[in-house]
């Protein structure tokens, strides 16, 4: 069984990472949702001399942490509404694209995202029920993160409903992946009797 969860790991994890792969390079699932900035040499030029240090900034933003006065919060909420708001992931210095330091860590991710999904099937005996449990992990995950996103950070929703064909599609492949290698072990009819025997003689040795 342990050599069989490992395979599982392995071989659903490599296919959730190539399906992750083909959906963001060839697919436009990666594009859904997504914008360029207008006038993006003026506004770049404008971050990188106000803001220095990389993080997730929120705007607007005096008046939002828990510091904040009634009255701060009340300022706060009445920028929010007219607006602009949103959030920003900022890092002053780039860097590469797609480096392999990155890849690898989206396939660890995706090997680990496998190995639990092969342990929580492995006592499952269907093939299908063990696809749908994998599948469904994937659907946990959307709801868990990206509708939260859509809900409270406005994320568009082309880019969330990508996610979700992107998650759902990728946990699938592994789903089939996992459930054709990690299956419990199925007693014949012979050993389920032996043991039974041997359950019953210990009921009647312990009365």
């Amino acid at each position: 069984m342990v050599r069989r969860l490992l395979l599982g790991t392995l071989l659903g994890g490599v296919l959730a990472f190539a399906w992750s792969s083909v959906s963001h390079l060839v697919l436009p699932l990666g594009e859904a949702g997504v914008r360029t900035l207008p006038h993006e040499a003026a506004v770049l030029e404008a971050m990188r001399t106000n803001i220095t240090k990389p993080g997730l900034y929120i705007f607007p933003g005096e008046g939002f942490d828990a510091r904040a006065t009634p009255a701060q919060r009340q300022a706060w909420e009445q920028r929010y509404r007219t607006g602009p708001a949103g959030i920003l992931v900022f890092r002053p210095v780039g860097g590469m694209p797609l480096s392999p330091l990155q890849l690898l860590v989206e396939l660890g991710a995706d090997l680990l995202c496998a190995g639990i999904a092969a342990w929580a099937v492995s006592r499952t005996e269907a093939f299908w029920r063990r696809v749908l449990v994998v599948t469904l992990f994937g659907l946990f995950a959307w709801l868990s993160i990206d509708v939260s996103y859509w809900n409270w950070y406005g994320f568009p929703t082309a880019y969330v409903l990508a996610s979700l064909v992107d998650q759902v599609g990728g946990f699938l492949l592994a789903g089939l992946a996992i459930a054709w290698i990690v299956r419990p072990v199925t007693l014949t009819r012979a050993q389920r009797a032996e043991l039974a025997e041997r359950a019953a003689k210990a009921t009647r040795s312990g009365a």
